[in-house]
């Protein structure tokens, strides 16, 4: 595996690659790697010639109040980890390579990044898609791989690729969970031990809301409220929101039918999780009937 620091060398690695008629699968990541990274690298190295991975803690994501300085950052686990999954190539440029003096050009998606995590964290999605268009400008991938838990993001850049003509197709993979449920993430480092017990209730509380939709539940404020019910109540945890939205569009449904995405973020102490599920709604078979038992949840939108 071989670690390249620098965007001209990057670029004419790709190069290299492609004029040989070799395809290249690109995982972008900010580090500290764990099962969900490294599911997407050897997704990548099934479909394709060459594996490469960003590791970089993108600066413009974060907001001023936010964990960049203390984001856990550790490339040397992380090429051990990377190397054994089929990774050939860690690009890890630093910030002054990304953003030299004078920077000044960024790439935003309006509306999709506006909702959810958009709204609480301003400028979070405008720092995802330049730094994205950017690393995608490097590496020149074929495909590149994210995890459904960052469906937002996701689609976001989906959007980004379709409306720029980018020539790479977005593959979405499955959320990889703990085997008690808590989605994998870099950040549940932080958690103290009775705050990843309580950070379950993440994962209960989209439970509880797929299993109304299967029940034929329809109302979004009775849906949300018992989310909200079965979720820690202590006073150091705070819910950051709960949406219910097309999986497409990242819209407010007034019906609950088709491909739904059930989506939260709680504070739990100083740590800000995310999590969420689709459900596919199928309509009723008959006008005026309910949706009793027509709800299924799906690994990928």
């Amino acid at each position: 595996m071989r670690l390249v620091k620098k965007i001209k060398s990057m670029q004419n690695l790709s190069n290299t690659y492609k004029r040989k008629g070799r395809t290249i699968g690109f995982v972008p990541t900010m580090g500290y790697l764990h099962q969900g990274h490294l599911s997407l690298a050897r997704q990548a190295d099934r479909d394709t010639d060459v594996v490469v991975m960003s590791i970089y803690v993108n600066p413009l994501q974060f907001g001023p109040r936010e964990d960049f300085k203390r984001y856990p950052r550790d490339l040397k686990r992380d090429m051990r980890l990377a190397a054994r999954v089929g990774v050939d190539i860690i690009f890890a440029p630093e910030d002054k390579e990304m953003y030299p003096q004078g920077h000044s050009t960024f790439v935003n998606v309006e509306k999709l990044s506006e909702g959810l995590c958009g709204k609480s964290r301003p400028g979070h999605f405008k720092g995802v898609t330049t730094v994205i268009a950017k690393l995608f400008n490097i590496v020149h991938p074929d495909i590149a791989y994210f995890g459904q838990k960052d469906a937002q993001q996701a689609r976001v850049i989906e959007k980004m690729v379709e409306d720029l003509n980018m020539n790479t197709k977005i593959k979405m993979m499955p959320i990889i969970r703990e085997s008690d449920g808590l989605a994998m993430s870099s950040r549940n480092i932080y958690l103290t031990k009775e705050e990843r017990k309580d950070a379950l209730s993440l994962y209960r509380a989209l439970k509880i809301a797929e299993a109304m939709l299967k029940e034929g539940k329809s109302n979004q404020r009775e849906i949300i409220a018992r989310m909200k019910k079965s979720i820690a109540n202590k006073p150091s945890y705070r819910i950051d929101y709960i949406g219910i939205v097309d999986a497409k569009t990242l819209q407010p449904k007034r019906r609950l039918e088709g491909k739904v995405l059930i989506a939260l973020a709680v504070w739990f102490g100083k740590t800000r999780l995310i999590d969420n599920i689709v459900v596919n709604i199928k309509k009723p078979a008959c006008p005026g009937r309910s949706y009793s038992g027509q709800a299924r949840e799906t690994s990928n939108q």
